[in-house]
């Protein structure tokens, strides 16, 4: 599973988990700003036990591997690229950003959508929870526009729902009618813009889109604009 090498370089750790380049983690050496548990003078090259390191007397941030529950507003953008406007990357502490493997969004919300979206340098992770074959949920509340009835939620579920541009129908789906203008809709794919292509093709165009569940995990404790951290594991999510 996802997670790091129990023993590491020190500089290689560091460096990755975002503290700096290799020579600053040198000098930081050096300096006495990293320490290792059990060790009078430690040097870049040793390789450690990463939960014996300290940071400027602090324990790593994450070692293991990064896995984020991000409520993302609507205005961002699941991208690093700022020529696209404000990203999720801003939502998170700037040496998030500078670990590498690099973090990257599991699927992607668009700019306009709302809700959860998971972050990981974990890439095994984003390809298994990617990927329609292992039939990981979900669900989304929409606003619509336009009626939706018991032939509505028939159609989701038949797995014939053909989008324009495309040959092969979606998988099925649930729609679940919560109240007149709300629905609720559970699918196992990540195609471009699926629910709001979905939703539009039986006439009830969206307004409003949110996701409020993906697999097992969802918002509950976490403000628009927050996150929070969880265990980098499938379990975590399935």
């Amino acid at each position: 599973m996802p997670g790091a090498k129990r023993f590491s370089r020190i500089d290689q750790l560091l460096s990755g988990l975002g503290y700096g380049s290799r020579k600053d983690i040198d000098i930081g050496l050096k300096r006495g700003l990293v320490t290792v548990e059990g060790l009078d003078d430690p040097r870049s090259e040793m390789r450690v036990d990463p939960k014996l390191v300290r940071f400027n007397g602090e324990e790593l941030d994450n070692p293991d591997g990064l896995l984020v529950i991000l409520n993302k507003p609507a205005g961002y953008v699941c991208s690093h690229s700022e020529r696209e406007g404000a990203t999720v990357y801003e939502l998170l502490p700037e040496r998030w950003n500078l670990r590498s493997p690099k973090i990257e969004t599991i699927g992607r919300l668009d700019k306009d959508t709302t809700g959860l979206i998971l972050l990981t340098d974990q890439h095994e992770l984003v390809h298994f929870l990617t990927s329609p074959k292992n039939h990981v949920p979900k669900v989304y509340e929409a606003t619509v526009e336009g009626p939706l009835d018991a032939r509505s939620i028939e159609i989701f579920a038949s797995g014939k729902l053909l989008l324009s541009g495309e040959d092969k129908p979606c998988l099925p789906a649930k729609l679940e009618i919560v109240r007149e203008g709300l629905a609720r809709v559970t699918i196992q794919e990540g195609r471009y813009h699926q629910v709001r292509r979905m939703l539009g093709a039986i006439g009830a165009p969206v307004l409003a889109l949110k996701r409020i569940q993906f697999g097992q995990l969802n918002l509950e404790g976490i403000a628009e604009g927050s996150y929070r951290t969880i265990t980098p594991r499938l379990e975590s999510i399935r």
